[in-house]
């Protein structure tokens, strides 16, 4: 018998028609995967984004389509790959991260306990909504991938909300932080469509931020004139990769991000705020701490060169540069204020760099902190959920 969800599932998918019949692949596929996922190497398998309200209304709890169906879709053809599927791939790749969160969001809490949490009625029906369109973002970034290149399945992944409120902070959190990596992106594809399609989903990702700033927060959704430029995407979709448990992605999948979109180079010390600082907004102090044991940062000290760094503070369009001192540490922990002249709208990114302004990705010497704005302390319901 199906469950209450999947017979939902049947009856939105209903009104649109027999599923198209799969295309028949020429090509084998690695040992171990069944073939169900190379029926979606058709563009026209399954409900279709833009047609189907299955992205839209569908409101159970089981996986809703293409998120049901977790293997790689393999090359169906032979040749180059299409000049934007490097991007597309670790579009995707993200897009998987955003569905699982918001899957495990359904799965996980109820109407009942949102309320509880003095949160709107609506807030969970609204969690299902953007779950949905998450999905379809999955099947339009399957879509943009050649069928010449791997379309990439997902991982499995590690959120670190413990209640409705730790994950409603990290659900903005994500969402903001998605809008901040799609203006880098912009600049990336090769293709003029890809430029539209990625505006398109910005587009998307806007108005699941200004819903969560509005409802979730009573925060004024608005931030500001400008979105925060920062010009190396691929840096904080690596920030992102923290989420997937290591060592679960299929192995054909491509490395995410693509270390050759990231000019061959290793991967950044991600940098971040220390957990005893009280306060990101401009005027504050912030103490830097570079969280990975195993990926510390390099500061060249030597009494003939001195190297200058900066910490490069990044809001709207604006582009910061403040000199610090990095000679004592790690003895001597790194603090910097954010620039007072910024408004506290939208979100600060900083870098340090052996260069001002950051001018290239080979002067960075760590990741990118995203310092949240609007709204306030959303960092301290994720470092210490349960209290206000």
């Amino acid at each position: 018998m199906l469950s209450h969800g999947a017979a939902l599932l049947c009856a939105l998918l209903a009104p649109f028609g027999a599923v198209n019949a799969a295309p028949q692949i020429g090509l084998p596929i690695p040992k171990g995967y069944s073939g169900e996922a190379q029926k979606l190497a058709n563009p026209t398998y399954g409900p279709i984004p833009g047609e189907s309200n299955v992205y839209n209304y569908y409101w159970g709890t089981d996986r809703p389509f293409p998120g049901n169906i977790t293997d790689p879709i393999f090359p169906s053809e032979t040749g180059p790959p299409g000049a934007d599927d490097a991007l597309w791939q670790d579009l995707l790749a993200a897009g998987w991260l955003m569905f699982e969160f918001y899957q495990q969001g359904v799965e996980r809490f109820t109407e009942r306990e949102f309320v509880k949490a003095d949160m709107p009625k609506h807030t969970y029906r609204r969690i299902q909504e953007i779950r949905n369109n998450a999905a379809g973002h999955i099947r339009i970034f399957q879509n943009q991938i050649s069928p010449t290149s791997i379309k990439p399945g997902p991982c499995k992944y590690a959120f670190p909300f413990k209640d409705p409120v730790s994950f409603l902070a990290l659900l903005t959190i994500l969402e903001i932080s998605s809008m901040t990596s799609l203006t880098g992106l912009v600049q990336q594809p090769v293709l003029g469509a890809s430029k539209s399609a990625l505006l398109a989903i910005a587009e998307v990702e806007a108005r699941h931020e200004a819903w969560a700033l509005m409802d979730l927060w009573d925060e004024d959704p608005f931030g500001g004139p400008s979105e925060t430029l920062f010009p190396y995407a691929n840096e904080i979709l690596e920030s992102t990769a923290t989420f997937i448990v290591p060592g679960s992605c299929p192995k054909e999948n491509p490395e995410f991000p693509q270390r050759h979109a990231l000019h061959g180079k290793k991967k950044l010390p991600p940098l971040a705020a220390a957990k005893d600082t009280e306060s990101l907004i401009p005027g504050s102090v912030v103490t830097f701490e570079f969280p990975d044991p195993k990926n510390q940062p390099s500061f060249l000290t030597s009494k003939r060169i001195k190297t200058q760094y900066y910490a490069v503070f990044f809001h709207g369009a604006l582009t910061v540069n403040i000199p610090i001192d990095t000679s004592a540490w790690p003895k001597k922990r790194i603090r910097v204020m954010v620039p007072e002249a910024f408004e506290t709208k939208g979100v600060v990114v900083v870098v340090i760099s052996d260069r001002p302004d950051a001018e290239t990705r080979d002067s960075l010497v760590t990741g990118p902190a995203i310092l949240l704005q609007q709204p306030r302390g959303l960092e301290q319901v994720l470092w210490h959920p349960g209290k206000e």
